[in-house]
């Protein structure tokens, strides 16, 4: 995506050149545009993903009220199906007793049927003395008495079995509503687990994205510095040579130009030496002393997003709100400003590829701008808590053709 800069190795005007600074700047307006796009994104994602998480507890309470609700029902199922076996065992009697009855009505009928209807007078008249009569009229009235009796019975016990009929259907249709209901409560539980997983995954994935988009807009930013760097010394170069030819045509001039110059070519040669350093173990100044180290370079897990294996680009220091910073060693500074999760943030070029840069400066805590040259140990900053940082503290980076590398072996 970012190749060098065409004509670095032909001539090109300074007005070239400031067209293509224009178009850089414009770049790095739209790089930042996207990261602000970006972090409202993923700020807008993670307010979501809390609320949904904060909603899961209204969840989990319906959860509750929903299994409450099952145990009344299993219970009702319980006592329905019981009370089915009652009715059935009560109807199995009704029934038995029916067909008890009508053994005892056939029989009756048969009887009936093959000795002749009898006239209860006739066997009145037939007595042979009137204790005989009272005898067979006793007799006669308890035979007329059961048959009543038993024709009651068989009545009242074909209507139980009616109404025990009814009653089973009854419950059987009531068991079934219950159990209806029982698999309507089941999957009412599934579909809020499912909505709940699906919008918890969907912030995740909004989070990541935006988290994409950001880091993708930091590295342009990082490659539009760098071109921008090159371009500025190019027209510096440039602007030499405008000024030593010029110079050339005024004899008067010449040996003034000449100094000048060389005064220039020997402030170039002392900024972009990559080995004259001195001092300590490693060749930069540890930016804010002997200060405790609270998180070393290297992976670990986000302390603001929780992302596990996230590789922390530099050394965070221990420091008050306030702090001065000083530079590593002397150069230029490229950026001086607000500059993604890294707040408030300057960034100096030493030369020979090397960069510093020192994150989370407090608001109104940059004392320098893009362009500055810088002396080493000077105060630049002073410490804060800006962009995406959980407390005071400076976080230092050492950057090699553009890329994080561990700042310690250079301090």
């Amino acid at each position: 995506m970012f190749g060098p800069s065409e004509g670095y190795a032909n001539k090109k005007s300074v007005a070239e050149i400031d067209k293509q600074l224009k178009k850089l700047q414009q770049e790095v307006k739209e790089a930042k545009e996207q990261q602000v796009k970006a972090a409202s994104r993923n700020q807008e994602a993670q307010h979501y993903k809390n609320k949904t998480n904060m909603n899961l507890q209204y969840v989990l309470g319906q959860v509750d009220m929903v299994k409450g609700k099952m145990k009344d029902i299993s219970g009702k199922i319980a006592d329905t199906e019981k009370s089915l076996n009652q009715t059935a065992v009560q109807l199995d009697e009704a029934e038995a007793r029916i067909a008890s009855r009508e053994k005892v009505l056939e029989s009756r009928v048969r009887l009936m049927y093959t000795d002749g209807a009898v006239s209860y007078l006739d066997v009145l008249l037939s007595s042979n003395s009137f204790t005989d009569f009272l005898d067979r009229a006793d007799s006669l009235k308890l035979i007329v008495d059961q048959d009543q009796d038993l024709l009651v019975q068989h009545k009242v016990d074909k209507q139980l079995v009616i109404d025990k009929k009814q009653e089973l259907e009854g419950k059987y249709a009531q068991a079934k509503q219950l159990y209806t209901d029982l698999e309507e409560q089941r999957s009412l539980l599934k579909e809020k687990e499912k909505d709940k997983q699906e919008l918890i995954a969907y912030y995740d994935k909004e989070i990541q994205d935006s988290d994409d988009i950001s880091e993708e807009q930091n590295a342009k930013l990082v490659e539009l510095a760098s071109q921008r760097s090159n371009l500025e010394k190019e027209k510096d170069k440039l602007k030499a040579e405008e000024a030593a030819r010029k110079a050339a045509a005024a004899k008067a001039e010449a040996a003034r130009r000449e100094a000048e110059a060389k005064k220039k070519a020997a402030k170039a040669a002392a900024s972009t030496s990559s080995t004259a350093y001195a001092g300590g173990d490693g060749p930069l100044l540890r930016p804010v002393g002997a200060a405790r180290i609270s998180s070393p370079y290297g992976y670990r897990t986000h302390p603001v997003t929780g992302e596990v294996g996230k590789l922390h680009t530099g050394t965070d220091f221990a420091v008050a709100q306030g702090t001065s910073i000083h530079a590593a060693d002397s150069g230029t500074v490229l950026v001086a400003e607000w500059w993604n999760g890294y707040g408030n943030c300057v960034i100096i070029d030493h030369g020979g590829g090397m960069w510093t840069l020192y994150g989370h400066i407090r608001d109104g805590g940059i004392k320098v701008k893009a362009g500055d040259h810088v002396s080493r140990g000077q105060v630049i900053a002073e410490s804060g808590s800006t962009g995406r940082s959980t407390g005071p503290h400076l976080h230092f980076e050492v950057r090699i053709d553009g890329k994080p590398v561990n700042p310690m072996p250079y301090l």
